[in-house]
């Protein structure tokens, strides 16, 4: 199931200048999916023409409250490289 894969669409200003300048999306997508398998999921979520997949493994950042010290959870990130003339936009009317 695609929803099962892609969790989320990260949205800062960097992914935003990527998504300007090199018709780039990213995603926070499960831990273990695969190029092939985010490329399908993005490809019939949002009807769009994909050109190339990057992943990566981002460690969990060491997080403290007082004495205690903790640990977000690890994640992997996905950069989706759309072919010339497709777009995603997640805030259309905004």
């Amino acid at each position: 199931m695609q929803y099962d894969i892609i969790k989320r669409p990260l949205i800062t200003e960097k992914t935003t200048i990527q998504k300007d300048s090199f018709n780039q999306v990213s995603f926070e997508v499960d831990r273990g999916a695969n190029r092939v398998e985010i490329k399908r999921a993005v490809e019939k979520l949002f009807n769009v023409r994909v050109a190339s997949v990057q992943t990566m493994q981002m460690k969990g950042k060491r997080k403290r409250r007082g004495w205690i010290v903790g640990k977000r959870k690890d994640w992997k990130k996905a950069i989706v490289t759309l072919m010339p003339g497709e777009r995603i936009d997640f805030f259309e009317g905004v």
